[in-house]
């Protein structure tokens, strides 16, 4: 039998939920789950170095993504650089999107075809072409221990002949996409289901992208600027209709509370740009809820952004200094505090972790609302 780049192992399921505690096993480690993954879009998480991901954020995986990385350095050099891995100096796991939702985001003109998508680069407006099979030379190229499928992102609201269409095209897409890839033994290749806020659509795409067997599977075209009451009814309905001995991943989730979520309707993994995007905007999540620590506010507070943290930010500077920092432009800022939200939603991670293990995440996620000041749904 084929050896297989990624495999999943339950530990726990949370007695009350739908919760899983598990591990992903890859070929540059194994990753706890579930995990919040920061993401490195440019083969960078801004502003960090590798050494502060693993020593200050604790970090386990990192994304990079296809469609930046293709445009510039390209990914004939990351290749010649040794892949990703090597090009960064991260030795731990990496995810490679397959770029198509910011094709679809960033691109001013795009047409899209059975064969692929043709778009313009959002950097100098030159035109390229996307097709299964050239994500996956790609993705192949970048070296990542996890890839993404290509698919299309549909937005929110989008009508049920669109979705449906653009679904099954992602279906197709799979198809040739794991037809495409050759570096099974180092890579695994996820699906990504699709089908928008049509439950009927969801069902049909992952009973479809699981004929597939592929290593593992992904929710898309969620988290798109729905409604929090949508959003929560397509990931319980999805959630439930993937494979259960392997990894479920949810795709663009990054606040603590569609976390908690997330793992509570038994996904393992999920990633967002919030937390490095809210520090440049001089914005800290804390146990209490956020903080826009370039308020006048905490021009005199000598005290840490969150006491109950453990992260280098919090043991050392104070919201006044880290204010003073943001009101200046100084890199510094924006620095402590991307180490500070990117430590806080892995170290909730952790404990949602012990949760699951002890059977009680229900109980914690109505704790950490009440404190962080969310109401309960």
């Amino acid at each position: 039998m084929e050896k297989q780049a990624i495999t999943y192992e339950l530990l726990h399921r949370d007695k009350n939920s739908g919760a899983r505690r598990g591990v992903i096993h890859t070929p540059h480690g194994d990753i706890q789950t579930p995990i919040f993954m920061p993401v490195g879009t440019q083969a960078t998480v801004k502003s960090l170095t590798p050494e502060e991901l693993k020593e200050e954020v604790k970090a386990q995986i990192i994304l990079s993504n296809t469609y930046h990385l293709y445009l510039r350095p390209g990914e004939k050099i990351v290749k010649e650089a040794g892949g990703l891995h090597s090009f960064m100096r991260w030795d731990r796991p990496i995810l490679t999107d397959c770029g198509g939702f910011q094709v679809f985001s960033l691109s001013d003109l795009r047409t899209i075809s059975e064969e692929g998508v043709e778009f313009k680069s959002h950097l100098d407006g030159s035109k390229h072409f996307f097709s299964p099979e050239k994500v996956m030379e790609i993705e192949e190229a970048l070296g990542a221990d996890i890839i993404m499928s290509f698919d299309e992102c549909v937005g929110y609201p989008a009508t049920y002949e669109y979705t449906k269409n653009s679904m099954e095209r992602t279906t197709r897409w799979a198809i040739r996409c794991k037809k495409a890839h050759k570096n099974t033994e180092m890579q695994g290749l996820f699906g990504i289901i699709q089908g928008g806020f049509y439950e009927d659509l969801r069902k049909q795409s992952a009973e479809d992208l699981i004929k597939l067997d592929l290593p593992g599977y992904a929710i898309g075209g969620i988290s798109v600027g729905e409604p929090k009451e949508e959003f929560l009814r397509i990931l319980r309905y999805t959630a439930p209709l993937m494979p259960e001995n392997k990894p479920r991943y949810l795709m663009g989730v990054g606040t603590p509370d569609y976390l908690i979520e997330a793992a509570l309707a038994g996904i393992d993994m999920c990633d967002c740009v919030l937390p490095t995007r809210i520090a440049r905007n001089g914005t800290a999540l804390t146990s209490h809820g956020k903080v826009v620590v370039r308020n006048k506010t905490y021009e005199r507070e000598f005290a840490p952004l969150d006491p109950e943290c453990d992260c280098y930010t919090c043991k050392n500077y104070t919201r006044a200094y880290i204010r003073h920092l943001i009101k200046a432009n100084e890199i510094l800022g924006v620095r402590l505090l991307s180490i500070h939200n990117l430590r806080f939603l892995t170290k909730l991670m952790e404990r949602v972790r012990i949760e699951i293990e002890n059977d009680n995440l229900i109980e914690f996620k109505n704790e950490f609302y009440k404190k962080y000041g969310y109401t309960k749904e």
